[in-house]
């Protein structure tokens, strides 16, 4: 089923047209949102929206609305972040210019509110309100991000609330717009955006995770990104709060580091000091507690069991489980 929603997604996406003047503004928007990707959030509209009965053909501008909103966020990213390539090839940035990039991320921007204006007439006031609060909460979770970057005093409630803000409410938005258009109960949709809440939670911990811990070849980036670029993710913040003197000599030392030819040694030594403080233990029961509180969610959603069989099956391959 969610493969075929995929298929279906991917199909919609590759057919919107692009073809316009000025070039220059609409062919990096086509670039990058022929990159591919698992496109997850609009699948899940569009599933949400089956679940509770209503037409998937439907949800598709929603859906649409939600995946070109997503990939205009990662358009500013990349240049926020100056990131060379995405999805394996080079960044609209590094491809063409930090301009035309922020641009066509603008474009992208509108583009995704007007088809939303496509979406069923009697659903536009609901939607539109969650899609614009969503909207904003992402851009507040970006500014925090870049906040922290130079912060020491960041503490892990604070980091929780930012990836909350930047990853997990537009997660949990595509979820709630589907229900909306499915015609689910305000109860029951926001039960649903809770599920998704607390998944972008895991999902974005177990992103952390592998960036220190994984198979570089299975999580599909090197190993120790996060550590080069400083970032304060959940497993810095719990390394530097149970740190002793010395080990946080060390890794502020570290993160004092900017000199690309030390990189490898640099996160060497920080992963050292993770493993020392069982900094992977923690992050693995914090992924573990997120995810309990996503699929316990469903428990209070009027949905067959079968149906609710599926968000509980999605949750654990999105989470890289077997079961």
């Amino acid at each position: 089923m969610i493969k075929q929603l995929q298929q279906q997604v991917e199909e919609q996406v590759a057919a919107l047209n692009w073809s316009m003047e000025p070039q220059g503004l609409y062919q990096p928007i086509e670039y990058v949102l022929s990159l591919g990707g698992k496109r997850i959030r609009p699948v899940l509209t569009l599933l949400a929206c089956e679940l509770f009965g209503g037409d998937k053909s439907q949800a598709m501008p929603a859906a649409l609305a939600v995946e070109v909103f997503h990939n205009f966020t990662l358009l500013h990213d990349d240049v926020m972040d100056r990131a060379d390539t995405r999805r394996g090839m080079p960044t609209v940035h590094k491809k063409w210019n930090d301009n035309t990039a922020i641009l066509s991320g603008d474009a992208m921007l509108i583009k995704a509110y007007q088809l939303l204006q496509q979406a069923p007439l009697d659903k536009q006031p609901a939607l539109f309100g969650l899609f614009s609060q969503t909207a904003v909460e992402v851009c507040e979770g970006q500014q925090y991000d870049v906040d922290f970057e130079n912060d020491l005093t960041v503490c892990i409630p604070q980091y929780l609330e930012m990836i909350r803000l930047k990853t997990a409410v537009l997660l949990a938005a595509a979820l709630k717009m589907g229900a909306i258009i499915g015609g689910a109960s305000e109860q029951d949709a926001q039960a649903l955006y809770n599920y998704g809440i607390n998944l972008g939670l895991a999902f974005q911990l177990r992103d952390d995770y592998l960036d220190s811990f994984g198979d570089a070849a299975v999580f599909g980036k090197k190993i120790g990104g996060d550590i080069c670029c400083n970032k304060k993710t959940f497993l810095m913040l719990t390394a530097l709060q149970k740190a002793n003197k010395e080990q946080r000599d060390q890794l502020e030392k570290w993160m004092d580091c900017n000199n690309e030819s030390c990189f490898e040694q640099k996160v060497a030594s920080v992963l050292a000091i993770y493993k020392d403080l069982q900094v992977d233990v923690r992050c693995e029961e914090a992924i573990q507690q997120y995810f309990e509180k996503s699929v316990g969610s469903l428990e209070n959603i009027q949905l067959p069991d079968n149906k609710k069989d599926i968000l509980v099956n999605f949750a654990n391959k999105l989470m890289g489980r077997n079961k």
